[in-house]
């Protein structure tokens, strides 16, 4: 969309698992649009026993992406920089000693530390209560989990403050210290119906309460700049922080571009993120044995949702391929796997060995020759296969989210970076026999920046903003056009395991 001169600027650093990158946001009246100025690389550190992230370099990805927002939004006649927000991936955290200091570079969840983690855990606090408290998915790499694999270590008796990575970013350019109720409700140490920390839980655990810092709500002001910050990025001194729904998911579910009810949506990167939202959390049995979480997103609501094993599953498989010298070309890929026969072979996108890093065709493969499936034989084959257990899997979650929490679902909601695949896309509409709205592919930088514009009273509620995404971006519509019998069977094959 044309940038008019009463826009007002936004920085959203949005961090994902593969890159970092700042976007300059401008939002006015009838307008929203996004730059993105800056991008940087995420990659992970592997030390003897370990896997990190190397957080000082994310740091210093968003410092420099700073830098160019603020020459690209303080010319005269191009607005002003209002404010800046900060989202990234759930879960993993960083430390900090009683100076301040952080102790040692934050764990990356796919660490395989916390492997035995969850049995310690519930052998304090049962499953079924731990999911009563916090209403949360069994993901072996939960905080709750980290927290107990890091037992022993010398780092824990050291620390006086856990900060989720958002928070840490956010402390370092500020000072001020919080953590962010999206992000925070991921963390399996947050009471779900409360909506606040479960000191209870994390005593009986064994650690201090006073490790958790008060908790923020998206569009509260954080802080401003931290004269250093200022100095290097040449952004005034008084620039806002702005709390935003640092959860990537949280953010992007934000910018859904949905104007009507009855939606379900999924946040498709290198997760999908396949749910509802609600205003109160389903903390049911039957909702923890189908490992549902009940995340927070703006305004109070619920993320009814389960995670999935997403694009990681394509893009790991793209990048084995391109280190064998096998053309990973995605258009070329998705063209082959669109003339590959349907229902061929399919994998359960969420068996724990699609998980770690490493070679995920011939994992592929392994997996379809132990469930009595001739393996893929060539790359468009596996790219089928993945794509066809993706819709496969969002069609099970949207079906059984709806049971769970007594919804009805009319249409679906696909944004993220999947939105681009329309082979996923089509399949999707074809595995659930409803249509499938496709876009935005920026919800998440979408949902930062509307955050902030909120907060500063240029955008109003939750309604209005979804309306403004609605009415400037880009989407397409995917009507149901397959056999849905056929992916009736599909399911049943799946689900024969």
């Amino acid at each position: 969309m044309p940038t008019t001169p009463s826009a007002t600027g936004f920085a959203a650093a949005d961090l994902g698992a593969t890159s970092g990158r700042v976007v300059l946001g401008r939002v006015g009246p009838d307008t929203l649009d996004l730059t993105e100025v800056h991008r940087f690389a995420n990659t992970p550190v592997r030390l003897p026993g370990a896997l990190h992230w190397d957080v000082l370099a994310l740091y210093q990805g968003v410092l420099d992406g700073l830098r160019r927002a603020a020459r690209a939004a303080l010319p005269a006649g191009r607005g002003e920089l209002r404010s800046i927000g900060i989202d990234s991936w759930a879960v993993d955290y960083g430390l900090l000693d009683a100076n301040g200091a952080l102790l040692g570079n934050p764990h990356h969840y796919r660490d395989q530390r916390t492997e035995d983690a969850a049995a310690a855990v519930h052998a304090v606090v049962p499953a079924p209560e731990l999911y009563r408290v916090t209403g949360l998915q069994h993901l072996p790499f939960n905080t709750v989990f980290q927290l107990a694999a890091a037992q022993g270590t010398a780092q824990l008796p050291a620390a006086r403050t856990l900060l989720l990575i958002p928070d840490l970013l956010t402390h370092w350019l500020t000072g001020s210290v919080g953590a962010e109720i999206t992000n925070a409700s991921t963390t399996g140490l947050f009471d779900a119906r409360r909506g606040t920390w479960s000191t209870e839980l994390f005593a009986r655990l064994g650690w201090d309460p006073e490790l958790l810092p008060p908790l923020r709500s998206p569009g509260d002001h954080a802080g401003t700049l931290l004269p250093h910050v200022a100095t290097y990025t040449g952004l005034p001194p008084s620039t806002s922080v702005t709390t935003v729904a640092s959860h990537d998911t949280a953010s992007a579910v934000a910018a859904v571009p949905a104007t009507e009810p009855g939606f379900a949506y999924v946040s498709c990167g290198t997760w999908s993120l396949v749910g509802l939202e609600l205003d109160a959390p389903v903390l049911s049995e039957a909702s923890r044995r189908a490992n549902f979480t009940n995340e927070r997103g703006i305004d109070g609501t619920i993320r009814y949702l389960r995670n999935i094993m997403g694009m990681w599953l394509l893009e790991e498989c793209r990048r084995v391929w391109d280190s064998q010298g096998v053309p990973s070309d995605l258009p070329a890929l998705l063209a082959e796997a669109s003339r590959a026969r349907p229902f061929a072979a399919l994998i359960d996108p969420e068996a724990p060995e699609f998980l770690p890093p490493g070679d995920m065709p011939r994992r592929i493969a392994e997996h379809c020759a132990r469930t009595g499936q001739r393996p893929p034989g060539s790359p468009g084959e596996t790219v089928r296969c993945i794509l066809e257990s993706l819709a496969l899997a969002h069609r099970r979650t949207v079906r059984e989210a709806a049971r769970l929490a007594d919804r009805d679902v009319t249409h679906i909601h696909l944004v993220g970076g999947g939105s681009r695949n329309e082979l996923l896309c089509q399949f999707t509409a074809d595995a659930t026999g409803l249509p499938v709205i496709a876009g935005p592919t920026e919800a998440t930088a979408l949902g930062n920046v509307l955050v902030q514009a909120r907060a500063h009273g240029l955008v109003g509620d939750r309604d209005q903003m979804r309306h403004l995404v609605a009415a400037t971006q880009r989407v397409r519509r995917y009507v149901p056009q397959g056999n849905l019998t056929a992916w009736d069977a599909a399911d049943r094959r799946v689900a024969s395991g």
